[in-house]
C-alpha cells in the first residue's frame, strides 16, 4: 500500500498543480499575445524580441547554477540556503551593471538600437531573479506547486494586462518591458510570503566549494544551452533584421506551445522526483523511460499539426501581417517534438549528477549549429534558419543522447517501443493537416477538420496515457528490494 507522503503521491499532485498552472498560463498568455501581435505589429515586436533575447541570456546562469543544488540536495537544504542567496544575489548584481553598460553595444550589433532602453529596464529582472532563486528552488523541492501556481498566475496577469493597456496607449515595444518588469515584482512578493526563509542570507566558504563545484558546470552548460536554444534568433536578428525576427519570434512561440503546456509541468516535477529516487537506479530508470512515453503521447500529434497546418494557423491566430511567420513553423513544429525529448534527458542526467556529459553534448550542438543555421538563414531566410535547427538536432544530437543513456542502463529498445505508437498515431495527423491547407481556402474551415483528426489521435492514445499514468505512480512506492526487519 502506497504511503500518503511517497515521492510518487507528492509528484502526482505537484504535477497535477504544475498541469494546472502551465495550461491557465499558456492560455492567458496566448491570448494576450494574439491582442499584442495585432496592435504592436512585428516592427515593434521585433523590436522587444531582440531586448528579450539579452535578458534570457543573462538569466540563463544569472545564479551560477547553484540553486538546483537546493533540490537535488541529499540533506536538510536549509543548511545551504543562506548561501546559495547570498551567491544569487551578489552575482545578479554584477550582471545587471555589466547588461547597462553594455546594452548600447549590443542593440548595435543587433541593428536595433531602438531596443536600449528596453534592454536597461528589463534588466531590473535579473536583480528580481536572483533575489528569488532559493524560495522558488526550495518550492519545487517540496513539491508545493498548488502555491507556485498562484505566485505564476499573479505574475503573469499582473504584467500581461498592464502591457496591453500600455500598448493601447501608444508605448510600443517598452509597454512589454515594463509589464513584464511588473508581473516579476508581484511573483516575487509571493514568493517571499510563501517561503520566507528562503531569504536568508550567510555564507559559508565549505558550502559554497560544494556549490560551486556542482553548479559552475551546470551554469557554463546553461550558457550554452540558451545559445542552442537561441543561437537561430541571435542569427536572424542580426542577418535578416528586426522585423525578420519578430516573424521567426512568433513562428517558435508558437511551435514551443507542445513543449511549454505539456513539457514544463513535467519538468517541474521530474527533476524532484527524480532527485528522491537516487537510492533506487532501476525505479529511477523505469520512471524515466515511462516519463518519455508519456511526452511523446500528447505532444507528437500536436507538433505534426503546427507543421501541416501553420500557413492557416498564423493567418487565423495573429493576421495576414503575419502570414511569413508560418514558413519558419514548419519546421519548427517538428523541432518541438525533439526539443521535449531532449529537455527531459536534461533533467534526468542533471540529477544523475552527469552535467559534464550535458555540457559536452550542448557545445557540440552548438558548434554544429552556428555554421548550420547562419547557412540556412541566409540561403533560406526564417525558413532556412529553422530547417537548420531540425537537421542538426537529429543528426548530431539524438545519437549521441541516446548513446549516453544506454551507457547509464536506459534500455534504447524501451524507448524506442514508447515513442513508436505516438509517432504512428501522429504521423496522419501532420498529413491531414498539410492537405487541409492546401485544399480548404477557408483558414477556419481547414483548421477544424485538423482539429477533429487531432482530437481522434489524442483519444487512441487516451488508455496508453492512463496506463502510463498509472505506472509513474508505483513507481518509488515500495523499496527496491525486502529489506529485514531490524529485532529490537
Amino acid at each position: 500500500m502506497t504511503a500518503p507522503d511517497s515521492v510518487a503521491a507528492r509528484a502526482g499532485r505537484a504535477l497535477s498543480w504544475s498541469l494546472i498552472n502551465t495550461i491557465a498560463s499558456r492560455l492567458g498568455t496566448f491570448a494576450i499575445g494574439i491582442v499584442l501581435a495585432r496592435i504592436l505589429g512585428p516592427q515593434e515586436f521585433g523590436t522587444f524580441a531582440v531586448a528579450l533575447l539579452a535578458l534570457f541570456a543573462v538569466l540563463s546562469f544569472s545564479e551560477l547554477g547553484v540553486s538546483l543544488a537546493i533540490v537535488r540536495w541529499p540533506g536538510d537544504p536549509r543548511e545551504i540556503a543562506p548561501t546559495v542567496t547570498t551567491i544569487s544575489v551578489v552575482t545578479g548584481t554584477v550582471l545587471f551593471l555589466l547588461v547597462l553598460a553594455g546594452a548600447p553595444v549590443y542593440t548595435a550589433a543587433m541593428g536595433a538600437p531602438q531596443a536600449t532602453e528596453v534592454i536597461r529596464l528589463l534588466a531590473v529582472n535579473i536583480l528580481i531573479s536572483g533575489l528569488l532563486a532559493t524560495p522558488a528552488a526550495l518550492m519545487q523541492r517540496e513539491f508545493q506547486a498548488g502555491r507556485r501556481m498562484v505566485v505564476d498566475q499573479v505574475g503573469t496577469w499582473t504584467g500581461s494586462v498592464l502591457s496591453i493597456v500600455l500598448a493601447l496607449a501608444g508605448m510600443g515595444a517598452m509597454s512589454l518591458a515594463i509589464g513584464r518588469l511588473a508581473g516579476a515584482f508581484a511573483s516575487g512578493v509571493l514568493f517571499v510570503a510563501f517561503v520566507p526563509r528562503g531569504l536568508r542570507f550567510g555564507f559559508d566558504r565549505a558550502v559554497a566549494r560544494r556549490l560551486l563545484g556542482f553548479g559552475l558546470p551546470l551554469a557554463g552548460s546553461s550558457i550554452v544551452v540558451f545559445a542552442v536554444t537561441y543561437l537561430d534568433q541571435l542569427i536572424v536578428g542580426g542577418a535578416l533584421g528586426s522585423v525578420a525576427l519578430g516573424f521567426y519570434l512568433y513562428a517558435f512561440n508558437l511551435s514551443s506551445w507542445p513543449v511549454n503546456i505539456l513539457s514544463q509541468p513535467v519538468r517541474q516535477v521530474a527533476p524532484a522526483a527524480f532527485a528522491r529516487l537516487q537510492h533506487d537506479p532501476p525505479a529511477m530508470r523505469r520512471s524515466f523511460t515511462a516519463s518519455t512515453g508519456l511526452l511523446a503521447a500528447v505532444t507528437l500529434p500536436i507538433c505534426l499539426v503546427l507543421t501541416g497546418a501553420a500557413e492557416p494557423l498564423v493567418r487565423f491566430l495573429y493576421g495576414a501581417a503575419w502570414a511569413p511567420a508560418a514558413d519558419a513553423l514548419v519546421w519548427l513544429g517538428l523541432f518541438a517534438a525533439v526539443r521535449v525529448m531532449f529537455q527531459l534527458v536534461y533533467d534526468y542526467f542533471v540529477v544523475l549528477g552527469s552535467t559534464r556529459i550535458v555540457f559536452a553534448v550542448q557545445v557540440v550542438w552548438l558548434i554544429a549549429l552556428l555554421p548550420a543555421v547562419y547557412a540556412g538563414a541566409t540561403l533560406a531566410g526564417i525558413a532556412g534558419a529553422a530547417a537548420a535547427q531540425l537537421a542538426v538536432a537529429l543528426l548530431v544530437v539524438l545519437p549521441w543522447y541516446l548513446w549516453e543513456l544506454r551507457r547509464c542502463g536506459i534500455p534504447i529498445g524501451g524507448l524506442a517501443r514508447q515513442i513508436a505508437s505516438p509517432a504512428l498515431a501522429a504521423v496522419p495527423v501532420g498529413a491531414v493537416g498539410y492537405l487541409a491547407q492546401a485544399w480548404i481556402p477557408l483558414d477556419i474551415a481547414a483548421l477544424a477538420v485538423v482539429g477533429v483528426v487531432l482530437l481522434a489521435a489524442l483519444a487512441v492514445q487516451a488508455r496508453r496515457v492512463k496506463a502510463t499514468i498509472r505506472e509513474l505512480k508505483t513507481v518509488g512506492a515500495e523499496p527496491a528490494e525486502p529489506r529485514e526487519v531490524p529485532t529490537p
